[in-house]
């Protein structure tokens, strides 16, 4: 089952990136889009597949990749296999912000720029609160988590109340995930280059950690320093996400938990592995968002807990 699993997301990979380069709300046919990709056809098709799919695909990859690493990591830190991105409460700080820059009609930049001030506080917070000089207490994180993403939701709810109604829809979009502003890729991919390199020489101090810290250290592990790591690493990826994606649920819980139930327990293959599932996911539910009731577009947030649920439950179903 590991290898059929392993050569799946080998495949969903590529083939999501293809996706997204050639479905959209204009359709283009096999020759033209050929011609395209070449660089050729005509002056539209370039722009739309060059500037317009290009884009928005790669950082939708990006993005998916970030949310898995950070749900791969934070499931090994917090010995929870139903841990993921939103757990953090980083997501809420982050809703927090663009939802004020948004009813305040602000542009789009300051909106992104609002988005990451409230993440950075509620890692802030998080960091302050849950990780103090006396050590990493696990259920101290879930807790402080829980919390910060309880606030935020409760404000999320008042500024939604708040929002005319003209506004309402913009809002959700970008609670359930939107990448329709997702014109520069370059970030989130630089956010993904230094989330792998700092999490995959990790990878054996992780497989010693979900043995428990007291295991680890008698193995010769730093568990500190390991533990903080992973967590700034996973903090980190999330922000990077939420930033260009909005808070897209479900990728950091379905990717990682599916490839652990395939049978895939060492980090050193887990991580690289769990990045291209959840860049294939994100990728392919965003092109699916996009193109299946062309000229309207979908939440990707909707399309994948549609798409992971029956996974999951599927997996789960055959799993002993």
């Amino acid at each position: 089952m590991r290898r059929l699993a392993a050569l799946a997301v080998l495949v969903a990979a590529p083939l999501s990136l293809v996706a997204g380069l050639w479905f959209g709300s204009v359709h283009l046919d096999a020759d033209e889009w050929f011609r395209t990709l070449a660089g050729g056809g005509a002056d539209a098709s370039r722009e739309i597949v060059w500037s317009l799919r290009a884009p928005r695909t790669a950082a939708a990859f990006a993005c998916g990749a970030l949310l898995a690493l950070a749900g791969a990591l934070l499931q090994v830190l917090l010995r929870n296999p139903l841990a993921d991105p939103s757990i953090l409460g980083v997501s809420g700080g982050a809703s927090v912000g663009a939802l004020t820059a948004l009813l305040l009609g602000l542009p789009l930049w300051v909106v992104q720029a609002s988005a990451f001030a409230g993440a950075c506080a509620a890692a802030g917070v998080l960091l302050a609160l849950a990780v103090r000089l006396s050590g990493w207490n696990i259920h101290r994180v879930l807790l402080t988590g829980v919390a910060i993403g309880a606030g935020c939701g409760a404000i999320v709810s008042m500024l939604l109340s708040l929002a005319a109604a003209g506004q309402v829809q913009g809002m959700l979009f970008w609670l359930l995930g939107d990448l329709s502003g997702a014109t520069r890729p370059a970030a989130p991919w630089i956010a993904l280059a230094l989330v792998m390199a700092a999490a995959q020489p990790l990878a054996l101090r992780l497989d010693a950690l979900t043995l428990g810290p007291l295991k680890a250290r008698s193995l010769g592990v730093a568990v500190g320093a390991t533990q903080g790591v992973a967590f700034l690493a996973a903090t980190v990826a999330t922000v990077a996400a939420v930033l260009v994606a909005g808070p897209i649920g479900f990728v950091g819980l379905v990717v990682p938990h599916a490839l652990r139930l395939a049978g895939f327990s060492d980090h050193g293959r887990l991580l690289p592995l769990t990045a291209l599932g959840g860049g294939a996911l994100v990728a392919g539910a965003d092109t699916i968002a996009r193109s299946i009731a062309a000229p309207l577009e979908f939440p990707v947030g909707a399309v994948t807990a549609l798409v992971g649920v029956p996974v999951l439950l599927v997996l789960l179903a055959r799993t002993r």
